[in-house]
């Protein structure tokens, strides 16, 4: 098998431009370098890939190095985590499908995405990698959120843009990214959550929190809705219940502002609406109501004891938490170990 992606690795080397172009498609050629972002395809400048040389050792075409990370490897390592392939059987299938294309194929460069549009949302969500075993789950565990399993609209960006309001400087800081979708399924926002470097809390920036994309009416759903559904305005809140009720569909909001007007699915029998325990929290609630009663036969608010459901959880602990939970759910709802 060694010999074997040697081998690949060479192959891959001669054509290590279409190779960028391809899956490095945000960059661009600058004299002997591919330059882009990062090695998921994030538009930028720190990881540079060498075009021409030999085909393998020291100055091989091929070769690449992220100065922001420290990352290095040749294009077999690139479409490994390009791609978030886990075992090498996947990456030289990838690799060898890559290669059997005719070589004279010309990959266009895509227009960049404008600013603040859901397709920049797409890109970056496509960009993102899976929450499991990063930050993004160091910082989900630190505020008492664990056992989610893999949850789709989740992901972890290592390296995401960050611009405060009052500056023009460019950052990168590790993000926890939560694609927003429509009702039909579409990403038309993302949540970026801004994390420190250790990933144990939020990064120490003037807005942590930031929307990138089209966010009203829409939400981060978790689970398919069916006769119930669960919605909340934060997405740590949401989490937080989902940790407690895993079976149980939910959408997160964002703000009190766009749960209040969250586009809500049909046929809706159940609708759970977790309280930010303040007066911007209830009216929020209340103005969601409003709109709901009309077409859902039977709405809750669920009240934390505290200001939210993730401070109950960590004050109170799970326990605690989910038996006040329960109290709240109707029976049909209601998991069999808290009836």
């Amino acid at each position: 098998m060694a010999h074997d992606i040697r081998h690949i690795s060479e192959r891959l080397a001669q054509h290590a431009e279409a190779v960028c172009a391809h899956y490095l498609s945000n960059g661009m050629k600058s004299g002997r370098y591919w330059l882009v972002g990062d090695v998921f395809n994030t538009r930028g400048r720190s990881l540079w890939v060498r075009l021409v040389g030999p085909t393998s050792g020291p100055g091989a075409a091929g070769n690449w190095t992220d100065e922001a990370t420290g990352e290095y490897g040749d294009l077999v390592d690139l479409i490994r985590i390009n791609r978030q392939l886990n075992n090498w059987s996947d990456v030289r299938e990838e690799a060898l499908t890559f290669l059997s294309e005719p070589r004279h194929v010309e990959y266009p460069m895509r227009a960049p995405a404008p600013r603040n549009s859901p397709e920049a949302a797409r890109r970056l969500f496509a960009g993102s990698r899976p929450v499991k075993g990063s930050l993004a789950e160091t910082y989900l565990s630190s505020r008492g959120i664990t056992g989610l399993g893999d949850i789709p609209s989740l992901r972890f960006h290592p390296s995401c843009f960050y611009r405060a309001r009052d500056s023009a400087a460019l950052m990168r800081l590790p993000a926890l990214v939560a694609a927003i979708t429509s009702l039909t399924g579409d990403v038309t926002a993302v949540l970026r959550t801004y994390l420190a470097e250790d990933g144990r809390a939020k990064a120490t920036v003037s807005t942590p929190r930031l929307v990138l994309g089209d966010q009203l009416g829409h939400a981060i759903r978790i689970g398919p809705a069916g006769d119930a559904l669960l919605v909340g305005e934060g997405l740590e809140t949401v989490l937080t219940l989902r940790s407690l009720l895993p079976s149980m569909p939910m959408n997160a909001a964002g703000s009190g502002n766009h749960l209040a007007a969250l586009r809500l699915p049909k046929d809706l029998k159940r609708l759970y609406i977790a309280v930010d325990n303040d007066s911007p929290g209830r009216t929020a609630a209340q103005s969601l109501i409003f709109r709901a009663m009309d077409d859902v036969a039977h709405i809750r608010l669920l009240i934390p004891r505290h200001d939210d459901w993730n401070t109950d959880l960590v004050r109170d602990g799970p326990e605690a938490t989910f038996a006040r939970l329960a109290d709240q759910l109707s029976e049909v709802d209601r998991p069999p170990r808290a009836r």
